[in-house]
């Protein structure tokens, strides 16, 4: 772990083991997949796609990526882990999907390219970092006033730990044992006062509920385990 970049190693090694099984739907990574439509859509109806600027901040092997350039969107996608970004590099390739993918923090890139993007998307990722804080200031960061930042995670609590880390990786299987850590799980009170701190309005907040059986997912209201968040940087701001 560094401070510059706020990366746990162990994470990223995580990820790295996976990196070649990205893409299959029935793998490590079949919740994701079955999640992804229902996140495009609501980043789509909150901040629009076609034609925007959009920053996919820890984009892994490029699943959010690649749905939202099929929409129309410019995509730039970020990640530190170099295994997945290299599957997210051929799969985009192979499927004919323009994405621009870069081995970067977030920090590096504000630092290089502040309030260059319409809207910023931090998906199932800010519970892998040791500071989430500090990536929130930077999404604040990295997108121009006007813009959006939306962000996914799980709910610190009784509920998302029995089905976010028993049920899920314990039971079902569905993930990897060890996949998540309960500490880090991020209360949406939380998520709000980091954005709040770094200068973003928040917009709205929606639940994911999701059915493993039926591998369906839909927007509720009810943030006690997947949970999406929607900020605005306000117009003006320097």
């Amino acid at each position: 772990m560094t401070h510059a970049d706020n990366v746990d190693t162990a994470e990223l090694a995580k990820f790295e083991s996976m990196a070649q099984r990205w893409w299959d739907p029935a793998g490590e990574f079949r919740p994701l997949h079955d999640l992804n439509p229902v996140r495009i859509d609501y980043i789509e109806a909150c901040a629009g796609l076609a034609g925007r600027r959009v920053l996919d901040v820890g984009c892994g092997g490029g699943l959010a990526s690649e749905a939202m350039a099929r929409r129309g969107a410019e995509v730039t996608g970020i990640d530190l882990a170099g295994g997945p970004l290299e599957v997210a590099r051929l799969h985009a390739i192979e499927a004919g999907v323009k994405v621009d993918y870069r081995l970067a923090s977030t920090g590096q890139l504000a630092a290089e390219c502040p309030g260059s993007f319409d809207v910023v998307t931090c998906l199932e990722m800010l519970e892998h970092v040791p500071r989430p804080s500090e990536v929130v200031a930077s999404l604040a960061r990295l997108v121009r006033p006007g813009g959006h930042v939306i962000c996914s995670t799980i709910n610190r609590g009784p509920k998302a730990f029995m089905l976010a880390i028993v049920g899920a990786e314990y039971v079902l299987r569905l993930l990897p044992a060890g996949t998540h850590e309960y500490a880090r799980f991020i209360r949406p009170s939380e998520l709000c006062r980091h954005a709040r701190e770094a200068g973003l309005q928040l917009s709205g907040l929606a639940g994911i509920d999701y059915d493993p059986f039926s591998r369906r997912a839909r927007i509720t209201g009810d943030t006690s385990v997947n949970y999406l968040a929607h900020f605005i940087r306000p117009a003006g701001t320097a």
